[in-house]
């Protein structure tokens, strides 16, 4: 057989925390416990599909020992003799063990059990002997047994103690050496038998996409139970099989429902340790430099190539410029992106999310799949067979990058262009929420880029998508693209694009609105589309959304204001905008309140001496910056000293000899709060 038992390795049991510890019983109370514990185990069923064999043994078994000790406890023992005691309580932990077993077992994926049979077929050999030993040393005297009950309790002894067989099926032994085999040939890039195929699958009950899709649910929860990558690996192999087949077999499956996509980490209060201090956006591979400050690897090299020489955050020297991986730090993001179903996509290609490297037969039943599929696109006639397939792509595409890879080197794209424009409102919006999972990888970003039809399709759904997920997912789509310097010029020069996404962000529920606001942050980068934006009407759209989405709303002005659009936003709120964004101050979450301190800054700056006085005219101004700088987080404290010196500035008259004829009408809001700066 080309794969070896050890292939995959044993499966990590999740026993109760009581499992392996004696109870702290009476011995009473531990009798009654033994017999109800015993009932337990008779009244579950043996498994149905694999190992029955050993699981109906075992219970049969355990049936025996509740009617022994249901005798017992009618004529109990007074005191029991010390070794009395200590012989049920390990025949308590015994039991426990034994139920822990079969309830894994019946919960388990029915492939993951396959291959395991052998590890667990001895670990039912392993409980049936311990129970023979315990029965052996049975305190029957002591207990002063009857005739019948000592009967009972030789049947039980004899039962367990015959010479303990290999008690798995041979049929089970058989069609694990198939499956191994056909992994096998996976790896060799061996299309499986279609015949032998469907034989393995109707024998694990794997009948229909329903059940295939369930199976590979419970594969992805036999990842967490793992204790080591390479038994991870040999997990996903077993879903890119089961994956396969399904399609292959039972064609592609129906939409259960319609669902919302994966969260983007613009959708969620991100942890401020795993923000970039450059971006503020999640970092996907965190480095360290010489200062010992962390930043996304993207951030801080730009910044370097740029010229700079000093850490951004601390105004430090940079000693040298080699960026250290922070491996844990990037561990523990991956961790909270799963928690928090964010797709995180690592940089090194052939690595999952969490690590796990991806085995030759994985990878090879990803392609096959992917393969399949898109040969299955090509030659469909109803929109409602290629809504069946764009579904599968979509779903492939959400899981990793060596799919994400697959598909758009299979050629699915062009395929997926077509089906934009469908009056079918389900295909449009898988196909484009394909498009969007593509996108997560950097390679295909580019391809989508450069392949005919694709941005003017999802132009067109961002525009008049049949549907406000179409739309939000076409919007994630051009957020995730500009997330490229070139591609954010691109895309900033369309006025369709910029149209769209502004109309967007003033119109439909809210994670649509969100996605239009994120995209349009994206695009604000570059001081070209700052132009285009403003023409557009970004400033009227902030106004606009400002009370439902203020983080969004004061992130876009923050970098339309840094870009050079403060005139626009200074004639659209006529003089109002430093009291809305002190507002935020005080009221804003944490991320609200740095762009807040930041736009204040830029405004100040740029505006001049007007914007001064409106700012020192609040009342209160410099307790509020105050409480920043105490409360705030690291950025925004940085920005609320900048004001407060630029207060401070003016009010000495070192901000320009023009404001001091002024500077009289609000020196009363300033001395009424002012408090002396630390040395």
């Amino acid at each position: 057989m080309a794969v070896s038992q050890e292939s995959f390795p044993a499966r990590k049991r999740r026993p109760s925390a009581g499992a392996f510890i004696s109870p702290n019983f009476v011995d009473h109370k531990l009798l009654h416990s033994i017999f109800c514990l015993s009932q337990e185990i008779s009244s579950l069923q043996p498994l149905r599909v694999l190992l029955k064999k050993c699981s109906a043994s075992i219970i049969r078994k355990c049936r025996l020992i509740s009617v022994l000790f249901e005798e017992i406890a009618r004529n109990p023992v007074n005191i029991f003799p010390p070794s009395a005691a200590l012989c049920f309580e390990e025949l308590y932990i015994v039991l426990q063990r034994i139920k822990i077993l079969l309830e894994d077992c019946s919960s388990c994926s029915r492939m993951w059990l396959l291959v395991q049979i052998p590890s667990i077929s001895s670990s039912y050999n392993q409980l049936i002997v311990e129970l023979s030993t315990l029965l052996d040393i049975f305190p029957a005297r002591e207990l002063n047994l009857s005739e019948d009950v000592e009967e009972l309790l030789n049947l039980i002894k004899k039962q367990c103690s015959e010479k303990a067989a290999d008690c798995a099926d041979t049929r089970d032994k058989n069609l694990r050496t198939d499956v191994l085999k056909l992994l096998e040939d996976i790896k060799r890039e061996i299309v499986p038998d279609h015949t032998k195929l469907l034989e393995i699958f109707g024998r694990l009950n794997l009948s229909d996409s329903t059940s295939c899709s369930d199976e590979i649910e419970n594969l992805e929860d036999e990842i967490q139970n793992q204790n080591d990558d390479k038994s991870k690996a040999d997990v996903i192999a077993l879903i890119g099989l089961v994956r396969y087949g399904k399609c292959v077999l039972y064609g592609a499956s129906t939409p259960r429902t319609t669902t919302r996509r994966q969260k983007t980490a613009a959708e969620v209060n991100l942890p401020a340790d795993f923000r970039c201090p450059i971006s503020l956006d999640l970092m996907t591979d965190p480095v360290v430099v010489s200062t010992g400050q962390t930043y996304d690897r993207s951030s801080i090299s730009l910044w370097i190539e740029s010229g700079h020489a000093t850490c951004p955050k601390t105004g430090q020297a940079l000693t040298h410029t080699h960026l250290i991986p922070n491996l844990s730090l990037k561990n523990l993001i991956a961790m909270w992106c799963r928690d928090q179903r964010i797709p995180f996509e690592s940089t090194e290609l052939n690595v999952k999310p969490n690590g796990i490297q991806l085995n030759k037969t994985a990878f090879e039943a990803i392609k096959m799949t992917v393969t399949f599929l898109v040969n299955k696109l090509m030659a469909c006639q109803t929109s409602e067979v290629a809504n069946r397939v764009v579904h599968e792509l979509r779903v492939l595409a959400k899981t990793d990058s060596d799919s994400r890879a697959c598909i758009a080197e299979a050629g699915a794209l062009p395929f997926l262009v077509k089906c934009l424009d469908s009056e079918n409102s389900n295909l449009q919006v898988n196909a484009v929420t394909t498009i969007l999972n593509l996108s997560i990888l950097e390679a295909n970003k580019t391809r989508i880029m450069e392949t005919d039809g694709v941005i003017n399709g999802v132009v067109e759904v961002l525009r008049s998508g049949a549907t406000w997920e179409a739309k939000g997912n076409a919007a994630a789509t051009i957020f995730s693209l500009t997330g490229v310097h070139v591609y954010r010029k691109k895309l900033g020069k369309k006025t369709r694009v910029v149209k769209a996404l502004l109309d967007l962000a003033r119109a439909g529920p809210a994670n649509t609105k969100r996605d239009a606001t994120m995209a349009i942050l994206n695009l604000a980068g570059d001081r070209e589309a700052v132009g285009k934006l403003i023409e557009g009407g970004v400033v009227d759209m902030i106004r606009e959304v400002m009370d439902s989405m203020v983080e969004e709303a004061v992130a876009v002005l923050e970098v339309v204001v840094k870009r050079g659009g403060l005139m626009a936003v200074a004639a659209a709120y006529h003089g109002n905008m430093v009291k809305r964004l002190t507002g935020v101050l005080i009221e804003g979450s944490d991320r609200a309140i740095e762009s807040a301190a930041a736009t204040l800054v830029n405004m100040c700056r740029k505006g001049g001496s007007e914007m001064v006085v409106e700012l020192a005219s609040i009342t209160g101004i410099e307790r509020v910056i105050w409480e920043v700088m105490g409360m705030g987080t690291g950025r925004a404290k940085r920005k609320a000293a900048t004001l407060l010196r630029i207060l401070r500035r003016w009010a000495a008259g070192l901000f320009g000899e023009h404001v001091n004829s002024i500077q009289h009408t609000t020196t009363v809001n300033m001395s009424s709060t002012r408090i002396v700066l630390p040395a």
